[in-house]
């Protein structure tokens, strides 16, 4: 079985050597030959605590990484980028690529025992993804109809061939939702967001605020035997000493996504009793920029922003404050999709001169105590790394006289000051770009990505006709090298409009006891399911 993703998707070799190679020689982590142990609890470590457990509505990490053990999607990808059944045993695209017909497993329920069928993929798809996930409106933008001729057949109805849809089909990205609980409710709002029933290897148990979020075995599970583990613990450990030492004392075994500041990666990697691996991450693909409210003065000003791109020194950022996990970023696209990323970019260069000669040309003058500007900046509430970024941008910016308060929160109230009220000045953010522009890097860009309430979506509220004309062609053009071009000049508009400051591609890593095995090291395996995992000896 195969798919058009797989002429989109890169190389194995190829997104590696973009993304870093692993910490670690993954022989700990594989164990192969092994023959898997079942039973037994799995401790893991969370920070920030998830605002809510169901990824098909948030695309926050926190989120996925649990709910992704509780919900399924359609299909799955392996090492090399291709397709694996899940919820769908198999796939057909129609001759000219505008019908996706899905055949369904006919043996899975829901954990509240619902049989699941092909009205929750089209319910999921048409009034979910569609319409409320982050990225979905754009991925799905031409999906016009999901027929369901039986209970375990969707046919999927799009207005031209769009084959970017096959990079978003997996369980982290488009999770396929119950419609009998969800239909005729707000699906932002629902109590089960909290509480989420799915079709996954785990069942949900409890969640305590600030604690921890229990999920136990799912007996009923589809796929025979798996998972392995009886039960998986997610603590809530804010402190990021105190993550690094759960995981060295043994009383974590893992910690999906950049567990401890990176000033303790190398203590970390040391360890023989631990494995610090970045594979995984090659499917999400992060990247880290710096955001304008465009809403507010003086920042719809072009002088401004540039003013400020030649202010912050990517390299400098990615070297003292990534430690080295990073590289600086030339545009929206990182460098490793070489199949769209745009070599002759617009760039600002660490120039401080220029930098101030264009706040001057602004108009805004340096006062007697030197200050020509107080701003607020919000930074990522993903950890300490993100905080320590937001010094980083408090002291570049003093240099050219822009005086910087920081305003740190915890992850949901990130998320409602940033995406719901707009109550900012500048913030700083990572974001999937994942393997195709269109899925992760023209959210960020779109006007129809303008989505009060909607994380990760256009929070600087750029409209620019001239983008938006770009992204729809992006979004509709079968022709792949127009389509290719097309995103090349999405990067260079988004280089010269400038609505925020592109910095780094970043290198992610988990951290984990190197007892466990069958870590999965998939292009996604960093939010993956813990459905193959066991602690061995």
């Amino acid at each position: 079985m195969t798919s058009p993703f797989e002429t989109l998707a890169l190389s194995r070799r190829t997104l590696l050597a973009g993304a870093g190679a692993s910490l670690l020689l993954p022989a700990a982590a594989r164990r192969a030959g092994a023959a898997p142990a079942t039973g037994g609890t799995l401790v893991a470590v969370l920070d920030p605590e998830p605002a809510g457990l169901v990824a098909g509505l948030t695309i926050s990490a926190p989120a996925v990484a649990v709910s992704a053990n509780i919900f399924d999607g359609l299909v799955e990808y392996d090492e090399g980028f291709k397709l694996k059944p899940s919820l769908a045993t198999s796939w057909e695209t129609s001759a000219d690529g505008t019908v996706i017909t899905f055949r369904l497993r006919n043996d899975v329920t829901w954990h509240d025992g619902t049989p699941f069928t092909s009205a929750d993929v089209a319910y999921s798809l048409l009034e979910v993804t569609k319409k409320v996930h982050p990225r979905g409106n754009a991925v799905f933008a031409n999906l016009t109809a999901v027929d369901t001729p039986d209970p375990y057949t969707a046919v999927l109805r799009f207005s031209r061939p769009s084959p970017v849809v096959w990079a978003a089909f997996n369980g982290t990205e488009t999770q396929i939702l119950p419609k009998h609980l969800y239909e005729g409710t707000n699906p932002l709002t629902n109590p089960l967001n909290g509480k989420p029933i799915g079709t996954g290897a785990f069942v949900f148990k409890e969640w305590v605020k600030g604690e921890r979020i229990v999920l136990e075995r799912n007996p009923n599970y589809w796929d025979k035997g798996r998972p392995y583990l009886d039960r998986v613990v997610f603590r809530i450990i804010r402190d990021p000493a105190s993550r690094a030492a759960a995981l060295e004392t043994g009383e974590a075994q893992y910690i999906p996504l950049n567990p401890v500041p990176l000033s303790d990666v190398a203590r970390i990697k040391a360890s023989k009793d631990l494995v610090v691996e970045t594979r995984g991450f090659e499917g999400p693909a992060p990247m880290y920029f710096f955001d304008f409210n465009l809403r507010r003065e003086p920042f719809g000003d072009i002088r401004v922003r540039q003013a400020f791109a030649h202010a912050l020194n990517r390299k400098a950022l990615a070297e003292t404050v990534f430690y080295g996990l990073a590289k600086p970023a030339a545009g929206p696209v990182p460098s490793y999709q070489t199949q769209f990323f745009a070599t002759d970019l617009p760039q600002y260069d660490y120039n401080i001169a220029k930098a101030e000669a264009l706040l001057d040309a602004a108009g805004l003058k340096k006062g007697a105590d030197g200050v020509r500007l107080r701003i607020g900046h919000i930074p990522s509430a993903y950890g300490e790394d993100y905080r320590r970024a937001g010094e980083y941008f408090k002291q570049a910016l003093k240099r050219i006289g822009v005086e910087v308060t920081l305003r740190n929160y915890d992850l949901p109230t990130y998320i409602k000051v940033v995406f719901t009220e707009y109550d900012f000045d500048t913030h700083s953010a990572w974001y999937s770009a994942y393997p195709d522009p269109q899925i992760g890097v023209q959210r960020r860009y779109w006007s129809q990505a303008i989505k009060k309430g909607t994380p990760s979506s256009n929070a600087s509220g750029i409209a620019d006709p001239e983008i938006d004309a770009v992204i729809e062609r992006i979004q509709t053009e079968g022709n792949v090298e127009k389509r290719n071009a097309d995103i090349r000049e999405l990067q260079r508009l988004a280089q010269v409009k400038l609505p925020s400051v592109n910095l780094l591609e970043l290198t992610f890593y988990r951290a984990y006891s190197a007892k466990l095995s069958g870590i999965d090291l998939a292009p996604f395996g960093g939010y993956q399911s813990l459905k193959t995992v066991w602690v061995g000896a």
